[in-house]
């Protein structure tokens, strides 16, 4: 029997990461079957402690982390261990998982290591004052990756505006881990004291980093709307980022303070949809979003923005309810409408995790996946 084929998943990280990082680090263990192995690269600054989730993560999925200590864009000394590493291993694959990662793989095939370069994009969704150069960035890598995986359709038009050809494009969608997403306490029981909820009162969660692009001050001005007029709800929103500090201001000069929580990061992401009676997620720019996926598998009842691939995952009124990108009022009469509406919560909560079972699986996606790492010649 031949060795399995290495795919080594390379990523760069500040901090705990995302959605991404799940993903990477649940595949390898599903490679074996299909005649692949995976290890996951990552590149993070030095002393970084929010990395220790990823450790975590890691470690409960079985997957190898290797890690490069990055100082910077222009540290030198990554380079030059990541041609070490890949002369030592000869992983078959490259995969990178964002645009450091891709412009590392190719100068790495460039200085002699003989691998396969595939990438997943999984969206540009923060802007920055640095986004038109990682922009030029991807332009420049992503025409030349073999293989280029999107999660949604907007992520494949844009590919094709930026070069790459169609016959190298491939939609794949995220997964879910259905072994581990699943509920196993009610409500009350995941709430505990950690997020108190007096009786008759509805829990509204969302999660997600605290930037502009996921539009946490619509949800938390139509939370405080529908409050106003008198309905017993409260908002929690778990995560970090840097518009914390304004989403805060917004909360006290509503005066919410009693009913709004920013709870930050949450590691324990399976008790926090457990703990909540519905999920709202207001981007207005995503790809496909795994908290999504996740809250459907626990489930928990959906309304969500018509953002990127989402109107793929979600039907209105069949396993989840939409609303329009940036419409307050709609957001707000529909909070208005689902929370007065336990039996049409109950029915999306029980069709959002039969939806995830059917189509979204990890194991699927996983198949596919190596599906597609066996078309590379050499692979």
């Amino acid at each position: 029997m031949l060795s399995p084929k290495l795919i080594l998943h390379a990523r760069v990280v500040t901090g705990h990461g995302g959605g991404p990082d799940k993903t990477i680090v649940t595949a390898p263990r599903h490679y074996r079957e299909f005649g692949f192995e995976g290890q996951c690269l990552y590149l993070h600054p030095p002393e970084d402690e929010g990395f220790a989730v990823i450790r975590r993560r890691a470690e409960q999925q079985g997957a190898e982390l290797i890690e490069i200590d990055d100082g910077g864009p222009l540290d030198p000394k990554v380079v030059w261990q990541a041609w070490r590493l890949c002369r030592r291993l000869k992983p078959a694959i490259w995969h990178g998982h964002d645009y450091k990662t891709n412009l590392l793989g190719l100068m790495l095939v460039r200085a002699g290591c003989r691998m396969r370069l595939v990438t997943t994009v999984h969206g540009w969704v923060k802007e920055t004052s640095r986004t038109p150069l990682y922009y030029r960035i991807d332009k420049l890598c992503l025409p030349r990756y073999e293989h280029v995986y999107c999660v949604s359709q907007d992520q494949v038009d844009a590919c094709h505006e930026l070069g790459v050809p169609d016959d190298r494009l491939f939609l794949l969608d995220n997964g879910i881990d259905l072994d581990a997403y699943q509920r196993r306490r009610d409500p009350a029981t995941a709430r505990g004291d950690w997020l108190p909820v007096a009786p008759g009162e509805l829990l509204v969660g969302a999660m997600g980093r605290l930037s502009a692009e996921k539009g946490f001050d619509l949800l938390i001005r139509a939370v405080a709307r529908r409050i106003a007029d008198g309905d017993r709800l409260r908002l929690v929103i778990a995560g970090e980022g840097d518009e914390r500090e304004s989403l805060e201001r917004l909360i006290s000069d509503l005066g919410m303070g009693d009913h709004i929580r920013l709870i930050g990061f949450c590691e324990d992401v399976i008790r926090f949809y457990e703990a909540i009676d519905l999920f709202v997620l207001s981007s207005l720019r995503e790809g496909l979003p795994n908290v999504l996926l996740e809250a459907m598998a626990i489930g928990a009842p959906i309304l969500s923005t018509r953002v990127a691939g989402v109107p793929r995952l979600i039907g209105h009124d069949d396993n989840g309810w939409l609303v329009d990108c940036g419409d307050e009022d709609a957001l707000a009469e529909s909070l208005r409408r689902l929370a007065a509406d336990p039996q049409t919560r109950e029915r999306l909560a029980k069709a959002g995790r039969e939806t995830v079972e059917t189509r979204f699986s990890f194991a699927e996606r996983a198949r596919k996946q190596c599906e597609l790492y066996s078309k590379l010649p050499g692979a």
